[in-house]
């Protein structure tokens, strides 16, 4: 996994966009219709046409996958790790973009920032109308994200929407509909793409490079079949534990696919309904790993002496989920 930064000349330059598909990829019978399409039916090179590069820089494009972002999967993510890692390696590459869904955006971009944790920059991009709409948001997106992957001193893995770069850390899609439908919570954005240019306001995304080169090698020659099976269970006012206790009776029952991992998404700072706060520690006693993560839009748990099981900062329930996994992932398998 290199990501050694470019040394070739300015023309020679490259930026590789790597489709997935998504609404940005989708169409419509008609360019009035922005929610009745299919996606995922647009390949990646003719989201390009049209598309201006910045001078020097030349645009590969390759298709990794074709499907609508809600049916994201762990193969796909491990073929994305893979190809961004085989072209993040190449002296001449700049940067990447990867087209991709709203639905699952926020998932795979923190995914590949842990896994790469990549001293190049690698864009999401994505639209929130068809490329058949009478005024697609796709061709800027993909436009911005291109001249974002270009930019020198750019780095990690950021998501690109509507002008406005946030971190793989922090994005979170917090509208249905809008144009502008994602938000980096009280962190605030990295920075916004103003005619090609990008404007800087904070800092990039950083990740350990060791832990994320441990996550890489795991999730290459881990088969995606057995990567751990960790579920999220929402608290709310009348909770139980009788989801977790399900779940607990599915590990006695030599399921072959056993809950090995469990995410609360918690209240407020990190509580939880008595009920379920009783069966999560029944789970840890089980063996589950079991996670806090709090289920408002905004800051993050602080620790409390008496606060259990532990928690996952800042991080969303989606996000809580993926770097719970991959600890378990890493983790020395049993003989």
């Amino acid at each position: 996994m290199v990501t050694a930064t470019h040394n070739k000349p300015e023309a020679q330059r490259r930026v590789v966009v790597l489709g997935t598909g998504g609404t940005i990829a989708g169409r419509a019978s008609t360019p009035a219709d922005n929610i009745g399409y299919t996606a995922a039916e647009v390949g990646v090179s003719a989201l390009l046409e049209g598309i201006d590069a910045p001078a020097g820089v030349t645009v590969h494009a390759e298709q990794v996958a074709q499907l609508d972002s809600k049916d994201m999967d762990f193969a796909v993510w491990r073929n994305l790790a893979r190809r961004c890692a085989h072209w993040l390696g190449q002296d001449d590459v700049a940067g990447i973009v990867i087209t991709h869904g709203t639905d699952t955006l926020e998932e795979t971009a923190y995914f590949l920032q842990a896994v790469l944790a990549p001293g190049k920059p690698v864009v999401l991009t994505c639209a929130m109308r068809p490329a058949t709409a009478l005024a697609p948001d796709g061709p800027q997106n993909v436009r911005d994200a291109v001249h974002l992957a270009a930019t020198a001193g750019a780095r990690g893995v950021t998501a690109l929407c509507a002008g406005t770069v946030h971190s793989a850390l922090d994005v979170q899609k917090v509208h249905t509909y809008r144009l502008d439908a994602f938000a980096s919570g009280d962190a605030g954005p990295v920075g916004y793409m103003e005619e090609g240019a990008l404007r800087a306001v904070r800092d990039w995304p950083s990740t350990s490079r060791d832990t994320a080169a441990q996550a890489f090698n795991a999730v290459q020659t881990r088969d995606t079949e057995s990567w751990p099976r960790v579920e999220i269970v929402m608290s709310h006012a009348g909770a139980s534990g009788g989801l977790v206790d399900a779940l607990l009776r599915e590990r006695t029952a030599g399921n072959a696919q056993p809950m090995q991992g469990l995410v609360l998404a918690a209240t407020g700072n990190g509580t939880l309904h008595h009920a379920l706060e009783a069966a999560a520690l029944r789970a840890e006693q089980a063996g589950v790993a079991v996670l806090r993560a709090t289920r408002c839009a905004e800051g993050r748990i602080l620790p409390t002496s008496h606060a259990a099981p532990r928690d996952a900062g800042a991080l969303s329930p989606v996000k809580a989920r993926i770097a719970l996994m991959l600890e378990l992932l890493v983790r020395p398998q049993p003989r």
